[in-house]
């Protein structure tokens, strides 16, 4: 049987993380309050965000900004997009 958490985005019971996703208290935070859906779709955002900003990630400016935005992204606050951004069609 899986885990389920009240996720924070969603604001409804969905499934949980197998495993805290970073170490320490702020994994356990997220592992606690979002659901897979909720991260699978941040990581989807932050890779979006991190190929059309061109965000170095040895930049400890770009680094802190991805995790600004991880916090609004999963608390349903407003995020950042890409400018100009168009997702691939389903035919290409």
């Amino acid at each position: 049987m899986s885990r389920t958490v009240m996720c924070r985005k969603y604001k409804k019971e969905l499934p949980g993380l197998d495993m805290p996703p970073f170490p320490g208290a702020k994994g356990q935070a997220l592992f606690a309050d979002v659901s897979k859906q909720a991260w699978q779709e941040w990581l989807a955002h932050q890779t979006m965000l991190i190929n059309e900003k061109h965000l170095n990630l040895m930049d400890m400016t770009a680094r802190t900004y991805l995790s600004e935005q991880m916090e609004k992204f999963l608390s349903g606050d407003a995020y950042d997009a890409a400018e100009g951004y168009v997702p691939p069609s389903d035919s290409e």
